[in-house]
C-alpha cells in the first residue's frame, strides 16, 4: 500500500472511488471533479493497493472573509470494500503529518467520534454554515477568537 500525491493518473480513479465509497449521493464526485476543473484543492492524496485507489483525501481552503484562515478536509473515502480496516486512518495520519497541513487550521464537518482519535476537537468558534449549531464541526490547532463563519470555496454549493 502506498500513500501518492493524486496525479493526473489516478485523478479518474479517485472519483470513481468516491462514486462507489457514497453510492447515495452524487455531491462528494461531483466536488471532486468541480474543485479539480477549477483548480481549488490544495492538498489532495490517494492510496494505491496493487494498482487501485483505494482511499482519497482531499483539503482546500477555508475562509474569514476572503482571507485564508485554514483547510477545510473533505472529502476523506475509503473503497466500501477496504472500509474498517484502518486504512482511512492511516491516510488521514499521514495528511495531517505534512509540513503545509501540519502548520494550519483545519476544519472537518464529520463524525466527532471519528475525528476525535486525531486530535481534532469539536469546534466552537467559527460558525460552520452547513451545520446547525456545529454539531458535527470539528478543528485542529484553531486559534479563532471571534465569532464568524468560516467560508467554503464555492464548488462546494450544490
Amino acid at each position: 500500500m502506498k500513500i501518492r500525491k493524486l496525479t493526473p493518473d489516478t485523478s479518474a480513479k479517485a472519483s470513481a472511488l468516491l462514486r462507489q465509497a457514497f453510492p447515495r449521493s452524487r455531491y462528494e464526485a461531483q466536488l471532486f471533479e468541480k474543485l479539480h476543473t477549477n483548480n481549488k484543492i490544495i492538498h489532495d492524496w490517494v492510496c494505491i493497493h496493487r494498482n487501485t485507489v483505494i482511499a482519497y483525501i482531499a483539503f482546500s481552503n477555508a475562509f474569514d472573509g476572503t482571507k485564508v484562515c485554514g483547510l477545510h478536509l473533505a472529502p476523506l473515502a475509503v473503497k466500501p470494500e477496504m472500509q474498517n480496516q484502518g486504512i482511512g486512518s492511516e491516510l488521514l495520519r499521514f495528511s495531517l503529518r505534512q509540513d503545509v497541513i501540519r502548520e494550519s487550521t483545519v476544519f472537518v464537518l464529520g463524525s466527532p467520534g471519528f475525528y476525535r482519535k486525531f486530535g481534532f476537537e469539536p469546534c466552537i468558534m467559527p460558525l460552520c454554515p452547513l451545520e446547525k449549531n456545529n454539531a458535527r464541526f470539528l478543528s485542529i490547532r484553531n486559534t479563532a477568537s471571534r465569532r464568524y463563519t468560516v467560508g467554503y470555496e464555492p464548488e462546494f454549493k450544490q
